[in-house]
């Protein structure tokens, strides 16, 4: 049995939440919330015996085998540091850091945590659709040539992906922009493409941009055209259209269809795989995948895009 704390209480630990309830020989036990109603309801909600603001002493439980950090973004290198430090397993919700700095450190203090599960939650790498276009192109069978990504969300008010009020300010580069990036780095295996990106003018109370493009070319020529808005009014989320030498796909979500928009029938789920294969790398059945380490060159390449909109 792997027993587990939960850090955060909003809309992505939920999506955990949901895919844990159906994993075997695991339970979570400890909820860290940052509001405490929410938190209580949470709690309620799943089920959990424990719910506080402590952190640190859900850290010192030794009942607790690894956690979840699923709380706002500028505190995700901070809580899975100390709870690395503290002999946890850590998954760590997208971004690892607000800055590259942080994103270093928080990988190097994972390197030295020897055998300690240390992954990031880049759910992308784990969807069946995107899986399965990646196999092709590592057994020749489809070579890409244009990644063309739109990622959307209406967001002029400080809503959650639930249409739920936030208490913090969600990041179009950091945040989201990276699923996309390390995507691209994952498929392409080249860890520093060139990157260019532009911004839109910043939201006048929220203080981001609320548009950007970014352009990424790897070294085998393959493109990335990414579109982010926060503007955006209709369907939420990320589509993909590949474009290759042997056909056009689309992904959203777990989905895949070709270019005539049929669909090609695929096992699995992106959030459910993604966390098994958290508990799977704990009980040592395979190697942790997505880890921290691993998701590094694309904080990098994020970096650069975002002195490029800075200068």
């Amino acid at each position: 049995m792997v027993r587990i704390g939960i850090v955060g209480e909003g809309a992505i630990a939920d999506t955990h939440m949901q895919s844990l309830s159906r994993i075997a020989g695991i339970e979570v036990v400890a909820l860290v919330h940052g509001e405490a109603m929410a938190g209580a309801a949470f709690a309620a909600k799943w089920n959990i015996a424990t719910a506080s603001a402590d952190l640190d002493a859900m850290l010192e439980r030794r009942d607790i085998d690894a956690v979840i950090i699923a709380s706002p973004s500028a505190l995700h290198p901070d809580h899975a540091a100390r709870a690395l430090s503290a002999g946890k397993h850590v998954l760590v919700e997208i971004p690892i850091g607000l800055d590259l700095a942080a994103c270093e450190e928080l990988a190097a203090l994972s390197d030295a945590r020897g055998e300690q599960v240390a992954m990031a939650a880049h759910t992308r790498r784990f969807s069946p659709a995107h899986r399965h276009l990646k196999a092709q192109m590592e057994d020749g069978s489809f070579t890409l040539q244009h990644l063309v990504a739109e990622t959307y969300f209406f967001r002029r008010t400080n809503l959650n992906m639930h249409g739920e009020p936030r208490s913090w300010v969600d990041n179009l580069l950091w945040h989201h922009a990276c699923h996309t990036i390390d995507l691209f780095i994952w498929l392409t295996g080249d860890p520093a493409p060139q990157a260019f990106g532009q911004a839109g003018p910043p939201h006048p109370e929220l203080g981001i941009p609320m548009d950007m493009s970014i352009g990424l070319k790897a070294r085998n020529g393959a493109l990335l055209s990414l579109a982010l808005s926060f503007n955006n009014q209709g369907p939420f989320g990320g589509f993909y259209r590949y474009i290759g030498d042997s056909g056009t796909f689309h992904v959203f979500r777990d989905e895949l269809t070709d270019h005539e928009r049929m669909p090609i029938q695929l096992s699995g789920a992106a959030f459910l795989d993604q966390d098994q294969a958290f508990i799977d790398a704990i009980n040592g059945v395979r190697p942790a995948q997505s880890t921290i380490r691993d998701v590094l060159p694309a904080m990098r390449v994020i970096d650069r895009i975002d002195a490029l909109l800075q200068s």
